[in-house]
């Protein structure tokens, strides 16, 4: 099945044996990639400075130049440039991240440090955020080299540090302090998207990420008198906080569309035969499954306290209290998050706006998408690809600073059984072999010729 509209051939442009190889690569490089703990703790305590190293000994095994950028004491980045064939052409960015969330192995089945490779999955932490993308990427360009291909349009292939605690580290910097290596890139790929969701009607989905939520991190701080715990005190800063962190827990968020939401719930309407309410589309979420997870968090602005802070004695009653309020606000929808948040607070608490980062939504058209689309439809003929909207946010964020256009595109085709979504920063994370194999195929067809 082709896009007409796509100019793109999406052929390999490689030999079987070729595409072969390529597939056994991948599968090695992910295991080893999980097998080198880049954890990043938060707060600057992060270590990416190995899995920067066997990245770039593997590009350099293949003949690939590539530059190691410091940001920090072990924080570090990867940037490869691979010549295309049409200089005059945009180049694209493949770019992913190579830190990885803490875990805690009592909590698995595991050793989640280990790449182990059980019941056709690749286990272990980043398997699925994003030392799969990683490893799709690195084998695809280790094929081309190997093959003596170019593709059509100049490829800069990044790996970020620091994308698991706020990109500071990582494209943050890249973007601030070498904006220079991105000059003559107009459009990027990464992580989250591409990936498949067999719906209840029993066709299989593959989700391109062409929005995300913005971010705002609060601070709330509630103020009262000090005293004796054992006094009445209607003035309790803790009181006060908690009152309001109630109401903001509690809070029932309206339903807003945006236009990625639109033709994604349009489309599952359509395939499941049921009608589409743009004021209310959560009567769709039976159909997807697991992708209810985040889903649901992608049709309304979103608030969860995630930290308490008050007290130092338990006969002592302080003179104020904090806490740490998540947000996420949709496309468009940037003010009524903060609006409201004062209106919940009002009274009880002060808001301090900790950290803000923007939304982003861009077309499911043209023909970078007509190009994605086809690779997938070229592997799997009966998959449907429609955009969606991510809860969280990527490096396309910083990328977007530079006017660069990106989109979630990692593909991987999923067990219809498989809840996907809760492996993202879950226990015994794991990635099917063959879904995998998948993704590097479809991403060849796709970067080898768009």
């Amino acid at each position: 099945m082709s896009n007409p509209s796509n100019p793109c051939h999406i052929g390999y442009n490689l030999t079987p044996e070729q595409i072969e190889e390529m597939e056994r690569d991948v599968v090695v490089i992910l295991q080893e990639l999980i097998r080198i703990p880049s954890v990043n703790h938060g707060e600057g305590r992060g270590d990416e400075r190995a899995a920067a190293q066997y990245c770039a000994d593997k590009l350099a095994e293949v003949g690939i130049t590539s530059e190691l950028i410091e940001t920090a004491p072990n924080r570090v980045n990867v940037v490869a440039h691979i010549k295309g064939r049409d200089q005059n052409r945009p180049g694209i960015v493949v770019h992913g991240h190579l830190d990885v969330v803490p875990a805690n192995a009592a909590d698995w089945s595991v050793d989640p440090f280990s790449g182990e490779l059980k019941d056709g999955y690749i286990w272990g932490r980043g398997a699925v955020d994003m030392k799969d993308g990683d490893a799709m990427f690195l084998a695809l360009v280790r094929a081309w080299s190997r093959a003596g291909f170019l593709p059509p349009r100049n490829v800069l292939l990044i790996f970020f540090a620091d994308e698991e605690a706020g990109s500071v580290y990582g494209s943050r910097w890249l973007v601030k302090n070498r904006p220079e290596l991105f000059e003559g890139y107009s459009e990027a790929i990464s992580e989250v998207g591409g990936f498949s969701v067999t719906i209840s009607s029993g066709h299989r989905l593959y989700f391109v990420e062409t929005a995300e939520k913005g971010i705002q991190w609060m601070k709330l701080t509630a103020t009262g008198d000090a005293g004796h715990g054992s006094f009445i005190n209607p003035a309790n800063a803790i009181t006060k906080l908690t009152r309001a962190i109630t109401r903001i827990g509690e809070y029932q968020w309206p339903a807003r569309e945006t236009k990625t939401g639109s033709k994604f719930f349009s489309k599952i309407a359509e395939l499941v035969g049921e009608p589409y309410d743009p004021t209310n589309p959560r009567p769709l979420m039976k159909h997807i499954g697991g992708a209810a997870r985040m889903m649901g968090a992608t049709v309304q602005n979103t608030a969860n306290p995630t930290m308490l802070e008050a007290g130092y004695k338990a006969n002592v009653i302080p003179g104020s209290a904090s806490a740490v309020v998540d947000g996420r606000f949709l496309p468009g929808f940037e003010n009524e998050l903060e609006s409201t948040l004062r209106e919940l607070t009002a009274g009880d608490a002060e808001i301090e706006i900790m950290v803000r980062d923007k939304a982003l939504e861009v077309e499911f058209e043209g023909p970078l998408v007509a190009g994605m689309c086809d690779a997938i439809l070229a592997e799997d003929p009966e998959g449907v690809p429609v955009p969606f909207l991510m809860s969280g946010g990527t490096d396309n964020k910083a990328l977007s600073d530079l006017g660069i256009i990106g989109y979630g595109y990692s593909p991987v085709r999923l067990p219809e059984e498989l809840d996907f979504f809760a492996l993202f920063h879950g226990v015994d994370e794991r990635i099917p072999v063959d879904g995998l194999l998948f993704g590097v195929r479809v991403l060849a067809r796709f970067l080898s010729n768009c």
